[in-house]
């Protein structure tokens, strides 16, 4: 199944989420808030989620997209980069920050190094901005994932082909 046209869709919950996560995680430490500390926990959670989903859709995304200029394949390249360093670096703070306030014992150790965890906050929302910016870039500035761009896709599939059979025949024809 190709999973490449949920890409566009799965994304934007990723984005939304970690952002919230940042946004409650910065609310709940700064005012010692502990509704806010436990949703944030919730929300980076389904956070990761989407994140896995947007991940795994952008690398059928990728392999869908043959036409690629020398730019348009920079700027994809530095969306991948950020896209994985988002995902595993949410990963990395959900698996810490979840063992913190599920084990008993080190809940009391949250409180202590919670301003760890804003300034995980901001950086990991700044690698959503970047993979964002990048993103934008590949969909706004190159054309990737538009119609128009699909078009010409196909309509450089379609005018190899002929070419390919041809050279098969010909090939065939000399043996």
């Amino acid at each position: 199944m190709d999973l490449s046209i949920f890409h566009p869709k799965v994304v934007h919950f990723a984005v939304a989420l970690l952002l919230t996560y940042s946004l409650l995680e910065i609310i709940g430490v700064l005012f010692n808030n502990a509704f806010f500390q436990k949703t944030a926990l919730l929300i980076l959670l389904l956070g990761v989620l989407g994140a896995f989903a947007a991940v795994t859709t952008g690398r059928e995304a990728e392999d869908a997209f043959d036409y690629f200029n020398s730019s348009s394949s920079d700027t994809m390249e530095s969306h991948e980069t950020f896209a994985n360093i988002t995902f595993w670096f949410f990963l990395i703070v959900l698996l810490f920050r979840g063992t913190l306030m599920v084990n008993v014992k080190l809940r009391d150790y949250f409180y202590k190094i919670r301003y760890v965890f804003l300034i995980l906050a901001i950086i990991g929302a700044f690698f959503v901005f970047q993979t964002g910016q990048y993103g934008g870039e590949l969909v706004y500035t190159h054309g990737i994932g538009t119609k128009i761009k699909i078009q010409q896709m196909e309509n450089k599939i379609k005018s190899e082909q002929p070419a390919d059979t041809e050279k098969n025949e010909e090939k065939e024809n000399e043996k």
